[in-house]
């Protein structure tokens, strides 16, 4: 087993899985104290690094593509204090985060884990229900729908048509966008049937984020219903669902082979000639039933 303890967190790695646990340090993040701890299956990474500095260095994580549903909700956009995939270490410790690097390596040389995509969430997201606030809006979700609830400061065309709930069936798509700059970020659900082209400040179905502390915690809300969308690799792409509705169906597969015609009038003759011999079947009849064995062969 392997194990680093610092401020930002602790990591630890029993040959299976690593468990990530967020410090208590007021630096670490809001997200990340909300998320919690992480159990990280072995089979979820693609990669591990340490990069040093003067004063600290990084313990790094690489997921394989898809695993998941946080970062693909997020689009890879968490900044740097929010990412639980990264452990802030002190310059005493580095020797102890080298260590941890080269356990985890082994391992997923030993285990000949691939570092190519998957075809399944290999991590739960975060748990249900839950809520945030933030921006011009409430989102919460209980596992089963979506709940948007509006502040003072929303649009008009929000605060007019009241909250909204977004059942999980109707429900195709969700990101989370966080605020660059001076452009505000966002928290989009794309409905089924009824797709928005407006900027998140007057769409419904979104939540606009002005770049204030609670920001991130909207990436809960978006990993938490997309551990729950199907996975995009069990989804197919739009062009390939229309080339198969307008394809002809495909020929019934053939019956399995009979069996050999020619083997089984061998086996009717010796069939025959047991009866024959044993008296069953007379000269005649026997003569009979071979010569219409034999004509079928």
């Amino acid at each position: 087993m392997a194990e680093i303890i610092q401020k930002d967190g602790t990591w630890v790695f029993d040959g299976d899985a690593l468990r990530l646990t967020p410090g208590r340090d007021k630096n670490v993040s809001l997200l990340r104290r909300e998320l919690g701890e992480l159990l990280v299956p072995l089979a979820a990474l693609a990669g591990i690094s340490f990069e040093q500095g003067k004063k600290s260095g990084r313990l790094k994580l690489r997921l394989r593509d898809g695993a998941d549903p946080l970062l693909h909700a997020t689009g890879g956009r968490l900044t740097e204090p929010h990412d639980p995939y990264q452990l802030l270490v002190e310059s005493d410790r580095y020797g102890v985060a080298e260590y941890f690097v080269e356990e985890v390596r082994n391992a997923l040389l030993l285990d000949q884990v691939p570092s190519g995509p998957v075809d399944a969430y290999l991590l739960p997201g975060p748990s249900v229900p839950l809520s945030v606030s933030a921006g011009d809006g409430i989102a919460s979700f209980d596992g089963e729908r979506v709940r948007l609830e509006w502040k003072w400061q929303a649009e008009d065309a929000k605060s007019a048509a009241g909250p909204r709930t977004l059942p999980l069936a109707d429900i195709t798509a969700v990101q989370w966008q966080p605020s660059v700059g001076l452009e505000n970020g966002h928290l989009r659900f794309t409905v089924r049937a009824a797709p928005s082209k407006v900027p998140p400040k007057y769409d419904p179905n979104a939540v606009e984020l002005w770049g204030f502390k609670k920001d991130p915690l909207m990436a809960l809300v978006a990993a938490a219903v997309q551990a729950r969308l199907p996975h995009p690799a069990a989804r197919p792409a739009p062009e390939d669902a229309r080339a198969a509705e307008d394809s002809p169906a495909p020929a019934p597969a053939p019956a399995p082979a009979a069996e050999d015609d020619h083997d089984a009038l061998l086996r009717r003759l010796r069939e025959l000639g047991e009866l024959h011999r044993s008296g069953v079947l007379t000269d005649e009849e026997f003569a009979l039933a071979k010569q219409a064995v034999l004509k079928r062969m």
